[in-house]
């Protein structure tokens, strides 16, 4: 720790403690999360373990939080990780209305691209949202938070593959269109309730390997028909509503995967409607009031 300076504190989660800090000799800005060992028989958190493991087998990409160290320190570790201003939370929860579709555009194009290439190395985050995904200061969403990582199966032999990952899209292009979650329970049944009242009660027949899973016909919910996308979001285009609608399909393998997506909706990089969306990106510091600053894209057309 002695390389570091420490220069202020940005959060907690459940194995440590996130810094701010600088590198007393090169003058770089990195985000330090120091995890503490609470017993030395428990060994290495399994979180940490596998949060390193999949940073560290993936090469440097744009679109995901860069692992720049790890060392010991203490009774634990300090994971040295490139600083990034906000997340995106914080930018859901400080906006005024629901973001514009331009930038819903743009933040999901990103995303989806940070997805492919965590698929591409056989990574599956198992934990994306809002809060994981991080935002630099010229606007770049970077996904963060490997804690839950798992290797997936590429040929699809398993139930569990990369389309778990493309639902977590849709739930998170939701929130951004909605300004809050579309399905916000408080507890696993509650939550499973919104579900089943905007997206309809699953069935064999919609679903056919709904019976292979381990907890079917454990509970019982009432037959609801799905409600109408246009109804739950009246403001949101119709090319959306069928993008958002593809991402939340119950059947895994019929949901889009991410290397894969080419769709309207969805501009490419070096769109000029892509672009403008960070022109407007309100991207506020943790803790910060959400008016200190305003971003705008160093590849934007228009600057």
């Amino acid at each position: 720790m002695d390389q570091y300076c420490i220069l202020g504190r940005i959060g907690e989660g459940a194995h440590g403690i996130v810094f701010k800090a600088k590198h007393v000799e090169t003058g770089e800005i990195v985000a330090l999360k120091k995890v503490a060992l609470r017993r030395l028989e428990d060994g290495f958190p399994n979180q940490a373990l596998r949060e390193i493991k999949a940073l560290q087998e993936m090469e440097d990409n744009q679109y995901v939080v860069q692992l720049k160290a790890v060392f010991p320190h203490g009774g634990g570790f300090v994971l040295a990780f490139e600083f990034m201003l906000s997340d995106l939370a914080e930018v859901v929860r400080h906006a005024q209305r629901p973001l514009a579709q331009a930038q819903v555009k743009s933040y999901l194009q990103m995303l989806l691209k940070g997805i492919a290439f965590c698929h591409a190395n056989n990574i599956v985050h198992r934990d994306l949202k809002p809060a994981n995904l991080l935002i630099s200061a010229s606007g770049q969403l970077k996904i963060a938070d490997f804690g839950l990582a798992r290797v997936f199966s590429p040929d699809g032999s398993r139930l569990y593959t990369h389309q778990v990952a493309t639902r977590s899209v849709g739930c998170i292009m939701g929130e951004l269109l909605n300004g809050s979650p579309l399905f916000p329970g408080k507890n696993d049944i509650e939550q499973l309730c919104y579900v089943l009242r905007i997206l309809g009660t699953p069935n064999p027949q919609v679903w056919p390997e709904l019976t292979e899973l381990p907890d079917y016909n454990k509970i019982s919910f009432k037959e609801q028909v799905p409600m109408p996308l246009e109804e739950v979001l009246p403001d949101v285009s119709p090319q959306a509503l069928d993008l958002l609608g593809q991402f939340l399909l119950y059947p895994p393998r019929q949901r889009i995967a991410a290397s894969k997506m080419s769709y309207a909706w969805v501009p490419s990089p070096h769109d000029a409607a892509c672009c403008c969306a960070l022109c407007s990106l309100l991207s506020s510091p943790r803790g910060s009031p959400p008016s200190v600053l305003l971003h705008s894209s160093p590849a934007c057309p228009s600057i």
